[in-house]
């Protein structure tokens, strides 16, 4: 089997030409002499089944950042056929020096000019064919977002994996990395004899909507109004759907499993049914929403303006000792906050990098984003909703920025921020579902798996002993949350609420289902329990402290290997515990102080 490795600079479309190329087949895997996943498919090239490998976007093969060196020691421990670059046509001039760094690997290489649709607006021409004599490879002008290109590109490839040349290994790969090379004179005079520039890019419609949204005084004020839109949207859309799946899931345990499982012991009829399928139902009728929302996001990154907002945000933030990056990272951690850590890797400022790894588990993640989604449904009305989601949203800013105020002076920075700014782009409908699809997917091998271990678990503490009533003081549940009453109750939140939050330790998903599993209900009914059991107090209380208490057992490994300090890990756990209980605490005593 072949192995092609498809690296590039940051925002060139890398990943969008890979998830082209492998639809929805790419999978995580571990790869000797680095630290961290990849992610590779494997697809048919023309006659060939090749490994399809996607490296971190990388400025410079001698740069000193994490994701430099994954690329290095990538390329330094394993045997590669062939290297697709992927290039923004738009910035050749700025980034030909990664192509000439790489052909002198000796390895087989194939340069992609890729958002040849932007440079053909700007007024760039690009002599293919002039460029690639020079630079003795392959070079093809792409769109990967429209596909053009793409098959000939494809083609290509698996001619350059035909052709038999002598193998060159890691090591001496290795030592090729070594080397300095002097190559700033031949790019300029490659870009000069190949690349015609006009005088000034055409990029007037990009200004136009920059000097709105990045207007000093109503830039901020317009990201957060679009982002509550957003959230109203996905609420205005997401809430039938979510009602039809819960109707569904419901109908079906009543006409199909009841009947079916009516035969087994009692308490067989009741894990399968009362455990392990109302948990994981319960879940499952929010997928709809969680796919909505993964949906609009990925909208919103592809379109360029997540950079905006951390351009907006560099000035603030560098008052917190962070800056526009770690905003990016915090953004990117509403998904999930185990990518956003290895994100850090860009930041060569260890100081930096270890901030911002301890602001970013304060996000709201997807897996905490299902609970709220299900404690506001429960308690709330559709005018409501999205305030109290956006809410949320600002308590984890606040909670973000109040951390790195805090530990500023323990995790000092001195490097500069550079970032630069796409143009705008609105995604096509297959981006925004590979990458959307992608994100689900994800999210639903990590629910699965631990939702189900979470609400067997649950279940069995909720029904031993047998000789007392299910979910009563006297079960092991009752007991384990007697235990951590005295801390939970000026909270406001109950026993119930207290086991759910344990077994949230482990990984947030579990929290929806285990109470599901701890009353006995499941949909509508579960919702309908809860509206009468909580007031909505107490429901903001328990869902501050699911926002900031400790992240999930993922997110907590990923802390230590990234930062390579049991003390650090520790650090996060530990100022998250302390920091959510004072949250909830001054929230709900003082709601009650209030009358409410």
């Amino acid at each position: 089997m072949k192995r092609i490795a498809l690296l590039g600079m940051p925002n060139t479309g890398k990943s969008t030409l890979f998830n082209r190329i492998t639809g929805a087949s790419a999978r995580v895997g571990n790869w000797p002499g680095i630290t961290v996943d990849l992610m590779s498919a494997k697809v048919l090239m023309g006659g060939h089944i090749v490994e399809l490998i996607d490296l971190p976007g990388l400025y410079d093969l001698h740069g000193f950042s994490d994701d430099e060196q994954v690329v290095r020691h990538f390329l330094s421990n394993n045997e590669v056929d062939l290297l697709m670059i992927v290039l923004n046509s738009s910035q050749i001039d700025r980034q030909l020096s990664l192509a000439l760094q790489i052909r002198n690997l000796g390895l087989p290489t194939v340069l992609l000019l890729n958002m040849q649709d932007e440079a053909k607006r700007s007024g760039i021409t690009i002599d293919s064919a002039s460029m690639a004599a020079k630079l003795n490879m392959p070079v093809l002008q792409i769109s990967a977002k429209y596909g053009d290109g793409c098959p000939a590109a494809l083609q290509k490839a698996s001619q350059q994996l035909s052709v038999v040349n002598a193998k060159i290994l890691p090591e001496e790969i290795s030592r090729r990395l070594e080397a300095e090379n002097q190559i700033e004179a031949e790019m300029q005079a490659i870009v000069k004899t190949t690349v015609q520039l006009p005088l000034k890019l055409a990029d007037e419609t990009t200004d136009k909507i920059d000097k709105v949204l990045l207007h000093p005084l109503l830039g901020l004020p317009l990201f957060f109004i679009a982002m509550f839109l957003l959230f109203q949207f996905i609420f205005t859309v997401g809430t039938p759907l979510q009602g039809g799946m819960a109707w569904l899931l419901g109908e079906f345990r009543t006409l199909a499993l009841e009947p079916l499982l009516a035969n087994l012991p009692t308490w067989l009829n009741g894990l399968l049914l009362d455990g392990i399928y109302n948990g994981i139902s319960t879940v499952a009728a929010f997928v709809p929403i969680i796919i909505l929302f993964f949906l609009v996001m990925t909208m919103v990154e592809d379109s360029g303006y997540l950079s905006r907002a951390a351009f907006l945000m560099d000035a603030f933030m560098a008052k917190l000792g962070l800056d526009g990056r770690g905003f990016v990272m915090m953004l990117m951690g509403f998904g999930c906050n185990v990518p956003a850590l290895m994100g850090t890797r860009v930041m060569r400022s260890r100081g930096m990098r270890l901030l911002t790894m301890l602001t970013i588990p304060l996000s709201l993640c997807s897996a905490r984003l299902q609970v709220f989604l299900f404690m506001i449904a429960a308690l709330f009305t559709a005018k409501q909703a999205p305030w109290v989601m956006f809410a949320l949203y600002m308590v984890s800013f606040g909670t973000i920025f109040l951390t790195a105020v805090l530990f500023k002076n323990q995790f000092q920075n001195k490097e500069p921020f550079i970032l630069e700014l796409p143009p705008y782009r609105f995604p096509t409908a297959m981006q925004i579902w590979l990458r959307g699809w992608q994100e689900v997917k994800y999210f639903l091998k990590r629910a699965t798996k631990f939702i189900v271990f979470g609400v067997v678990m649950v279940w069995a503490l909720t029904h031993y002993p047998t000789d007392v009533p299910p979910a009563s003081m006297g079960t092991l549940a009752g007991q384990i949350g007697a235990l951590f009453a005295p801390i939970l109750n000026p909270l406001g939140i109950d026993t119930q609420l207290a086991i759910a939050l344990i077994f949230g330790f482990v990984a947030k998903e579990i929290v929806v289902g285990s109470l599901a599993v701890i009353y006995g209900l499941q949909g509508d009914a579960l919702m309908h329990h809860m509206a009468l059991s909580l007031d909505w107090v107490q429901a903001m209380s328990f869902m501050l402290f699911t926002l900031i208490y400790t992240p999930c057992l993922s997110t907590i490994a990923t802390l230590k290997s990234e930062s390579k300090s049991s003390g650090f890990m520790w650090l996060s756990i530990i100022w998250s515990l302390a920091l959510a209980w004072l949250v909830s605490f001054i929230f709900y005593q003082s709601a009650r102080a209030l009358g409410f």
